[in-house]
């Protein structure tokens, strides 16, 4: 576990109708751990394991309100496995001028994005 840092994103709630649905999403395309937290609900750590958090029901998705980046090495693959699995790309790459992001919807109706770091020059 990290140590903790101001301001550091720690957990994240994810609204869901159907919380196993999102969770195979997230674990297809981002390699997210699953699991069965202690009240049964379906959690979830991030792959540096420094973000953790849990998909909850009856709460509406946020469109695009609030958007979360997720960092990731190749976005048009990424890209790809969004579609594979389910997901919906809202803005494709090159939608932010100068960033390499995508936006996409996600099986629970939530808009989220993916971020690429630029090749150094």
């Amino acid at each position: 576990m990290a140590e903790p840092v101001n301001g550091k994103i720690c957990y994240i709630e994810i609204p869901a109708t159907d919380p196993a649905r999102s969770a195979e999403f997230y674990s297809r395309v981002f390699g997210w751990t699953i699991r069965q937290r202690g009240d049964g609900a379906t959690a979830f750590d991030d792959t540096t394991g420094q973000v953790s958090g849990a998909w909850v029901t009856g709460r509406p998705p946020q469109s695009p309100g609030l958007v979360v980046y997720v960092m990731v090495e190749d976005a048009e693959a990424v890209v790809k496995k969004i579609e594979a699995a389910g997901g919906e790309i809202v803005q494709p790459i090159g939608g932010d001028p100068g960033e390499i992001t995508a936006r996409f919807r996600d099986p629970g109706g939530n808009v989220m994005a993916i971020y690429q770091e630029p090749p150094q020059r």
